[in-house]
């Protein structure tokens, strides 16, 4: 069994109240239901560190290419005419 931190959080009248309900309906504990979202919410946005992070934009440095040689110089008309397709 996993070990479990005591941690206070502040909900809004709604949310708590929404809970409770959803708790009392699905036979569990508002605790239980607030640890699966966490973990639910936890695995949809992996925590990278900023170096991985990073690293893994500079890799991707040079890798594209447009077409145009003149981006760096005239990247506004090069964006504007983006917008306008």
């Amino acid at each position: 069994m996993p070990s479990f931190v005591r941690t206070q959080i502040q909900l809004t009248e709604g949310q708590a109240k929404a809970l409770k309900v959803r708790a009392r309906i699905e036979e569990r504990s508002m605790a239980e239901l607030v640890r699966e979202s966490v973990t639910e919410y936890l695995a949809r946005r992996p925590a990278g560190d900023r170096r991985a992070l990073l690293g893994r934009a500079q890799a991707l440095t040079g890798r594209f290419h447009s077409g145009c040689s003149d981006v760096a110089e005239n990247h506004d008309r090069h964006l504007d005419g983006a917008y306008d397709s």
